[in-house]
């Protein structure tokens, strides 16, 4: 059995980071109820991001339905695992229900 680690994925352009976060939540948690803001020239020059970027995503899932905040988060970092650390340095997230969503 090979227990080599992989090696690193290129990283994507900047600009089609956010479709492909967009592309893995939706794949996870349905289409339509996920929105990726870029919010990387808020940390232009942050030295520790290592070319990668800064965003904020919104998810609305019937999966977050029971759920306490850290385990909704890490539904979220799981699915966006294959972008980190090399395209996302830092993730904001919002993760809540339909009806959560409805309501305020």
């Amino acid at each position: 059995m090979n227990h080599e680690t992989p090696p690193p994925v290129s990283p994507l352009a900047p600009a089609v980071r956010p479709a492909a976060i967009l592309a893995l939540l939706e794949a996870a948690f349905g289409a339509g109820s996920t929105a990726v803001v870029d919010d990387s020239h808020h940390h232009a020059g942050h030295a520790t991001a290592g070319g990668a970027g800064h965003f904020r995503v919104r998810v609305v899932s019937d999966r977050f339905a029971g759920l306490r905040t850290l385990a909704r988060h890490r539904l979220v970092y799981t699915a966006s695992a294959p972008l980190m650390p090399q395209d996302i340095h830092a993730l904001s997230i919002t993760a809540l229900t339909p009806a959560e969503s409805t309501t305020g």
